[in-house]
């Protein structure tokens, strides 16, 4: 296929249908058929859940104001859900429940919080953008979403998807930054995606639809399932992929895209990019930045160095490809049909400063041992030895569900160690069972060894329900039919407390006056904060909650020669409040020489942060230089707003710009140090 010729409308359904074979009445029904979903437009039928109040969006008012912005632009919404009440708001219907609205407004798409009850209604498609969504929520919905055929998930911890030909906005886009064009979008992190749109807006490429895979470690969509439907849709031309560490999703697209490349003749072209998020931190087992970055590159991805390069770089391999269309194409040209606009040096700080992570709430090690004594297991402290295997408990991500990895040697060399994911909704492991009696085979145990490890498993698998772990690793020694855990690393979701209140006694083994003071002052005002411990050589952590434009900032930032001495994330919804509670925080720091302002908003405004900018110029005795770059919601509001300060700030439009500014401002000072606010 050329993927250049749009199909009559009749086709194009037909087109769409073929992702899933419906035709064929033999093969056995699954989620995977939930595919065509995601091919939303003017026809699509959208349902709000908890549309009069605090769904996904936490105030009444932002909620109202959002579904007004959807109406006007054209989506067409049929309703909404507050539970037990029936009426009227906004001049559409509210339904008391989910199952109510689907009986009588026939909804294909609903924007919410409850993703189960969607689920049980069999929404065709169901968006969830809210955040801090525990892990183990999520491996519940997912096991359920893997029993059926009926409902597609996007997110959760999403922006949502966006018809920009179709006008139908499921989420809370940023819609001016949008215009309908040819160009897909998948992406894990929000902000980014937005840089992303906006690039292809300004190089007059425009947008087809763009789907937010999310930044949880869950995700209902992957890149692969995005893929799928660019490929078949004759609106699409161009595919850009957002990725960032965490995950096998980058690997995945990687084969797709490798495979795709031999099939197709004029292959739509796919630049990626791998950069960060809730879920980016890297379960044992999974690859790091560098291997993702080596599969997208060798599978023929072109890569670039910021997304506001995408519009200009998709325009170039467009361009091209419209130039060797007329050429015959050889069989050895189709292996390869696209370039690399810039290859960057696999070794940089750009890949391989994001390797240690900070992720949720690890216990100390006596703890961790501590909970599984609680459990009859055998504890004996010991330095690792040859004669030890390693044992892990977390999430498998392409699996959608619990695995378990296990290692030969008390470390997780990928050589020795093996995932086997297994069902959430298992109730007990015992001897024999098929999950385990393969675990004991790579792990070479004998059968006298075997009861053991099914006792061990079992506890684990306890701790990691009754506690909403993420991580439970344990190093233990099996001899003579006996078995000992000589060491052990606990990790905890800390959404699960920070949403629900749940998993209070868990998180009251946090001993704040052990941690950087700074970041337990940031905390206080939705902030995300890391302290690096040296200015020249940056001892980087990934950082919950939204974190992809800061941590593309700083990436980006490294290639052009400078360094960061901190990471800071306002989140999605900075006031101006909580920009100037940033810079009070970051001024804290005796090593601050520069601070980088780089924001892109969507629900947060540009004015907003301007004016945060200029409260903290105003109240905290500023005496450093301070560069600006305000793009996306309100741009041109916000710029003026700090052109006309008549404060001592460095305005930019352009990132290249204003990171070379920044770095030079940093140098003058003979300092390193740089601070970055999201």
């Amino acid at each position: 296929m050329t993927g250049l010729r749009l199909l009559p409308l009749r086709a194009r359904k037909t087109s769409i249908l073929r992702l899933s074979r419906f035709s064929t009445s033999s093969r056995k029904s699954s989620y995977a058929d939930t595919l065509p979903n995601l091919k939303i437009g003017a026809h699509t039928r959208v349902l709000f859940q908890g549309f009069t109040g605090a769904f996904w969006i936490a105030c009444h008012s932002a909620a109202t104001a959002n579904v007004k912005e959807s109406l006007a632009w054209g989506t067409k919404i049929v309703g909404g859900v507050k539970p037990g009440v029936e009426g009227e708001h906004l001049g559409l219907p509210v339904f008391p429940s989910v199952q109510a609205a689907q009986e009588r407004a026939k909804p294909d798409a609903s924007a919410i919080y409850a993703m189960e009850e969607a689920i049980e209604a069999e929404i065709p498609l169901v968006v969830a953008v809210a955040e801090h969504v525990p892990i183990h929520d999520m491996l519940r919905v997912h096991s359920m979403l893997q029993t059926q055929s009926k409902t597609r998930l996007v997110g959760a911890n999403c922006p949502g998807i966006i018809s920009a030909i179709g006008k139908c906005r499921i989420g809370f886009q940023p819609l001016p930054c949008f215009s309908p064009g040819k160009i897909g979008i998948v992406a894990k992190s929000g902000t980014l995606s937005y840089e992303t749109v906006a690039s292809t807006t300004r190089a007059g490429l425009g947008q087809s639809l763009c789907i937010s895979m999310g930044g949880d470690v869950l995700a209902g969509t992957n890149f692969v399932d995005a893929l799928k439907v660019f490929e078949e849709d004759p609106d699409t031309e161009g595919i850009i992929l957002v990725g960032e560490i965490g995950g096998t999703a980058e690997i995945d697209a990687a084969e797709w895209i490798r495979d795709y490349n031999k099939r197709a003749a004029n292959p739509k072209g796919p630049p990626g990019r791998v950069m960060g998020h809730a879920g980016a931190w890297i379960a044992p087992g999974e690859p790091g930045a560098v291997a993702k970055h080596r599969a997208l590159e060798s599978a023929g991805v072109t890569m670039v160095d910021h997304p506001e390069k995408f519009g200009q770089g998709m325009k170039a391999l467009l361009a091209r490809r419209t130039l060797t269309s007329a050429t015959p194409i050889s069989s050895s040209s189709q292996k390869r049909g696209l370039h690399t606009m810039r290859r960057l040096p696999h070794g940089s700080s750009r890949v391989s400063s994001w390797s240690i992570q900070k992720r949720s709430l690890y216990v100390k090690e006596f703890q961790a041992l501590e909970m599984l004594k609680r459990k009859s297991i055998s504890v004996n402290e010991a330095a690792p030895s040859d004669s030890e295997v390693l044992l892990t408990m977390t999430v498998d991500r392409t699996a959608l569900s619990p695995c378990i990895v296990a290692s030969t040697t008390p470390d997780l060399a990928q050589a020795s160690s093996t995932r086997f994911p297994f069902a959430y909704t298992t109730q007990k492991f015992s001897s024999g069972s098929p999950v385990l009696e393969a675990v004991a085979s790579h792990l070479q145990l004998p059968e006298t060894a075997r009861g053991k490890l099914a006792e061990l498993t079992q506890a684990l698998w306890e701790i990691f329900k009754e506690k909403e772990a993420y991580l439970l690793e344990v190093r233990a020694n099996f001899n003579h039919g006996e078995m000992q855990v000589r060491g052990a690393r606990f990790g905890f979701d800390d959404a699960a407390f920070r949403s629900s209140g749940r998993q209070e006694d868990v998180h009251r083994l946090r001993n704040k006056e052990e941690e950087v003071p700074e970041e337990v002052e940031a905390e206080k005002d939705g902030i995300v904060y890391v302290k690096y411990v040296s200015a020249c050589k940056i001892a980087a952590y990934i950082i919950v909650n939204g974190a992809g434009l800061a941590m593309n900032t700083v990436d980006a930032l490294s290639i052009h020669g400078g360094h960061c001495a901190n990471f800071l994330d306002t989140g999605g919804k900075a006031t101006s409040e909580t920009v100037k509670s940033s810079f009070r925080i970051i001024r804290s720091d005796p090593r601050v020489k520069a601070i980088f302002v780089n924001i892109f908003g969507g629900l947060t405004r540009c004015d907003m942060i301007a004016e945060g900018i200029i409260m903290a110029f105003r109240d905290l005795e500023m005496n450093v230089p301070v560069v600006v770059r305000l793009r996306g919601t309100n741009e041109e509001l916000g710029q003026k707003m700090i052109a006309e300060s008549g404060l001592p700030l460095h305005a930019f439009d352009s990132f290249e710009d204003a990171a070379k500014k920044v770095i030079s401002l940093a140098r003058s000072t003979q300092c390193c140090n740089l601070r970055i606010v999201k």
